[in-house]
């Protein structure tokens, strides 16, 4: 199945309206597939991706494999061609698998008590620079073309700041040649670190929660400007699987809240709660159109 080399052009329609999905299939799946986003070091997604999946295999008495694609673009893919059941997903990843209609919302992660959570741009400790503004004409790193914290809510704040026009290039603030996208936030804060980017564009977390930076990384690290809000990260569902699999799917990822709450934090970043996606992924109507237009 094609997708089209710009992710975001095709978000906006399901911004208001969560299009009816195709009829469940009864059959209770023999194996699950469950992808994660590759956007931490390898090394701590390979024990990750073992742990979980002796976790999940064991509440569901059935065996799950857990998997990181090279991109989101490859785990929508397996969404609707039927090799992935689960994904842990961006709100915009998110919206775009509805938008073809592969996946729905299972869950939602909780920060705090919100289904929300702040942005950050970071820099160097070493740095002179004290705000946004001063980053004009310097080279940066987003996390991906289909991050919420990492590019579209920061597009979207350059906007609101008028630091760039309606247009949605943020070549126009940061020059042309400045702007580079990664695979996730370790690939956009290790610019920095190796000097190859002035500041980058990433979830608070990345910063301020010992989750996907070594001690010593985060040490060299300061917040410069933060934006927001950014709705939480979602756990998808591939659409044709029964509501009988999905009902002890979305049990299963639950019990971590109490029998390895450790676990689900370092995977998960954090609690993971049920929400009405309409209300979830709202917001970013005028941030994704914003995105759209500086994409293509």
């Amino acid at each position: 199945m094609k997708f089209s080399t710009n992710p975001l052009i095709t978000l906006l329609a399901v911004i208001w309206i969560v299009p009816q999905m195709p009829a469940a299939s009864p059959t209770t799946l023999s194996k699950v597939v469950v992808a994660l986003k590759p956007d931490k070091d390898p090394d701590a997604m390979v024990a990750e991706r073992v742990q979980l999946a002796e976790y999940l295999s064991e509440k569901l008495g059935r065996p799950v494999e857990v998997i990181v694609p090279l991109s989101a673009a490859v785990i929508l893919e397996g969404l609707s061609n039927g090799t992935i059941d689960l994904a842990y997903l961006s709100a915009t990843d998110m919206l775009n698998a509805i938008n073809q209609q592969s996946a729905s919302i299972l869950l939602a992660g909780e920060i705090d008590g919100k289904t929300s959570y702040q942005s950050y741009w970071v820099t160097l400790k070493d740095k002179p620079y004290q705000s946004l503004a001063d980053l004009k004409g310097k080279p940066v790193a987003f996390s991906g073309k289909t991050s919420t914290s990492g590019y579209v809510i920061p597009l979207w704040d350059l906007r609101q700041k008028n630091l760039i026009s309606d247009s949605g290039k943020a070549e126009e603030f940061f020059g042309a040649g400045n702007v580079w996208f990664g695979s996730g936030y370790v690939s956009a804060v290790e610019r920095v670190l190796n000097g190859d980017a002035e500041a980058a564009a990433v979830s608070y977390y990345v910063l301020d929660k010992d989750k996907h930076l070594t001690a010593e990384q985060r040490q060299r690290l300061r917040r410069l400007a933060e934006q927001g809000p950014v709705p939480t990260h979602v756990i998808a569902i591939r659409s044709k699987i029964s509501d009988a699999d999905g009902a002890a799917l979305r049990a299963a990822l639950m019990t971590m809240d109490e029998q390895n709450p450790e676990l689900r934090d370092r995977v998960f970043t954090s609690r993971l709660v049920e929400v009405d996606a309409a209300s979830h992924l709202g917001s970013l109507k005028d941030s994704i159109a914003l995105a759209k237009r500086g994409s293509e």
